[in-house]
């Protein structure tokens, strides 16, 4: 493709994406799909599916410690209203307010933002914003395009106290207190094995022009877990929202990205305003695949963990002992859920005692 095409492709897309933000943004109007059209694909996923760990897990990515003064940030939650995302939500919400005021803790205010659009029976449990949702069929089946809309509406209409902000799921337990890991200027977040931005650099040129520089600018991150100063959001969200929608638009992308697609649009949107992250990999753990808490701050639980009762990984078979937030998405779990067999990895063990003990405290558990 010559400069010209590219150019007008690109300029396309903005435009799109421009008159798509304005639309949403319209005050006190009803919200208009303009793009994409209705889907055809299923009402949406209420359960997200596994991407596979590389059979090499060597790599590693540097990092960085926060600063000796306490920053507060707040912690950023979005979440559907589901059985599945709201059970994660309230354990979730039960370990933060654990280590909220611990030794070195950064960790300020907490909201859920919902984007459901209307309040649900949680509200006096969780604190919690109320976002709408995407118009329907503009999200086409894939859900997660409902998050960076959601963060748009959260940071021009709720009074957030705190400089800075931590994105984080539904699916995070917090080990122990945060502190602020950013520091001059840089955000923090986790790096993921699987956003690889120089592999895609073709696909990703048309959502980062080279006058932004090398495609190398653009972390290997998602949204989450990310602290960042809360003006630099402000201004990379909406440019989050429609990046994720101008890639969903287009088959090319929304093939080569699937369902971390959004995630994409993110490390693009931060590259765009100039905003680099510290790659910190300590940041949080995903069990099964790490083994040891080590010095980690967050348990992610998105990947199944199963066994047979001699402690050995039945990985991609449903093992004799199993926890996987999947068998959920319909019903809470009950209280004290079994514990592993011997051999099974501390974060396994740590991850369920931890599970256990949320829904033994939080009140009208499974009610």
């Amino acid at each position: 493709m010559g400069c010209g095409n590219t150019f007008f492709s690109l300029l396309i897309t903005f435009s799109v994406a421009l008159i798509t933000y304005n639309i949403l943004i319209s005050a006190n109007a009803p919200l208009k799909q303009e793009l994409p059209g209705p889907s055809n694909l299923s009402s949406g996923f209420s359960v997200d599916p596994v991407i596979k760990m590389p059979l090499d897990r060597s790599r590693r990515f540097g990092g960085g410690g926060g600063g000796g003064e306490r920053r507060l940030f707040h912690t950023a939650v979005t979440a559907s209203d589901s059985v599945y995302n709201t059970w994660q939500c309230r354990v979730m919400y039960y370990w933060f307010k654990k280590h909220q005021n611990g030794p070195n803790s950064g960790m300020g205010g907490f909201t859920r933002i919902l984007h459901s659009g209307k309040p649900d029976k949680y509200m006096d449990e969780i604190p919690t914003f109320v976002a709408q949702p995407l118009p329907s069929g503009m999200d086409q089946g894939y859900i997660v395009l409902n998050r960076p809309w959601a963060f748009v509406q959260w940071l021009q209409q709720a009074d957030i106290k705190e400089d800075y902000i931590l994105m984080s799921e539904p699916d995070h337990i917090i080990v122990k207190p945060i502190p602020n890991l950013s520091r001059d200027g840089l955000g923090a977040a986790f790096p993921f094995f699987y956003i690889e931005p120089k592999k895609y650099e073709a696909v990703l040129r048309k959502f980062f022009p080279e006058d932004k520089g090398p495609v190398t600018n653009i972390d290997p991150i998602g949204n989450s877990p990310v602290i960042v100063g809360k003006e630099s959001l402000k201004k990379i969200a909406p440019t989050w929202m429609n990046v994720s929608l101008a890639m969903k638009k287009d088959p090319e992308t929304d093939k080569a990205f699937g369902w971390v697609l959004e995630m994409y649009a993110y490390a693009v949107s931060s590259a765009f305003h100039g905003v680099g992250n510290i790659l910190y990999k300590d940041f949080m753990i995903q069990p099964p695949w790490d083994k040891e808490l080590g010095e980690k701050f967050i348990i992610h639980y998105t990947y199944g963990c199963d066994y047979n009762m001699k402690g050995e990984l039945t990985y991609g078979k449903i093992g004799e002992w199993r926890f996987d937030k999947r068998s959920y998405d319909r019903v809470a779990p009950p209280k004290n859920l079994p514990l592993p067999p011997p051999g099974v990895p501390e974060s396994v063990v740590t991850l369920v005692k931890m599970v256990n003990e949320a829904t033994a405290n939080i009140p009208n558990w499974g009610s």
